[in-house]
C-alpha cells in the first residue's frame, strides 16, 4: 500500500516530468519560431544574439551590431528587430530595410501568400516586391553596416519620393474630376 508522502511525490515526479517534456518540445531559437510560422529562416541573418517570443506572436530579436545582408537585393538589419508573428507572416514589422534603386525603404511586413507559389512579398509601405522564396532557405552572413547616416539619408528620400507621389496622383486624380465636372456643366 502506498503512503501519503509516496502518493505527494509520485504526483510530483509526474507534474515535473510532464512540464519538461513540454518545454523540451518548445522552440529553441527564432530560426525554429520562424519555421513553425512557415515562415523561412533566412529572413534573419546570422548572429542572433538573443530573442524574445512571446504567446501573441510579439517577438524581438537582437544582433551584436547593425549589418546588411546580399539577396537579389540587399538587406538592412538594425540591431533591434520587432514585429509580429502569424501564420506566413510577419506584419508590424521594424529593422528591416530593404534597398532599391539606391533608395533604402523600410519594410512594414512579409508575408508568404502560397508557400507553393515559392515567392515571398516585402511590403515598404507604398508598394509590395516580390522575391524568390528560395533565396532566404538559410541564414545569410550579415557584414556590419557602418552607413547609419547614409542609410537614414537614403530612408528619408524614399519617405518624401512616396509622399510626392501620392500628392501628384491625387493631384491629377482632382484635376481630372474638376474637368469631367466642368465637361458635364456644358452638356
Amino acid at each position: 500500500m502506498m503512503t501519503p508522502q509516496l502518493f505527494l511525490n509520485f504526483i510530483l515526479f509526474c507534474l515535473f516530468s510532464s512540464h519538461f517534456q513540454v518545454s523540451n518540445s518548445d522552440p529553441v531559437s527564432i530560426y525554429d519560431v520562424l519555421r513553425s510560422h512557415d515562415l523561412p529562416i533566412g529572413l534573419l541573418p546570422k548572429g542572433v544574439k538573443d530573442f524574445t517570443y512571446d504567446e501573441n506572436g510579439k517577438f524581438e530579436v537582437h544582433l551584436e551590431e547593425a549589418c546588411n545582408a546580399k539577396f537579389e537585393n540587399e538587406l538592412h538589419y538594425d540591431r533591434n528587430i520587432s514585429g509580429t508573428l502569424t501564420y506566413g507572416q510577419i506584419g508590424g514589422l521594424s529593422g528591416i530595410s530593404a534597398q532599391d534603386l539606391f533608395l533604402w525603404f523600410p519594410v512594414k511586413e512579409i508575408r508568404v501568400d502560397i508557400p507553393s507559389s515559392g515567392l515571398i512579398y516585402f511590403d515598404v509601405g507604398v508598394v509590395s516586391k516580390q522575391f524568390s522564396l528560395s533565396s532566404f532557405e538559410t541564414p545569410r552572413d550579415c557584414l556590419a553596416a557602418n552607413l547609419p547616416d547614409l542609410l537614414h539619408d537614403g530612408m528619408l528620400i524614399a519617405q518624401t519620393v512616396s509622399s510626392k507621389v501620392f500628392i501628384l496622383i491625387s493631384l491629377s486624380l482632382s484635376f481630372l474630376l474638376i474637368l469631367n465636372f466642368g465637361c458635364l456643366e456644358k452638356i
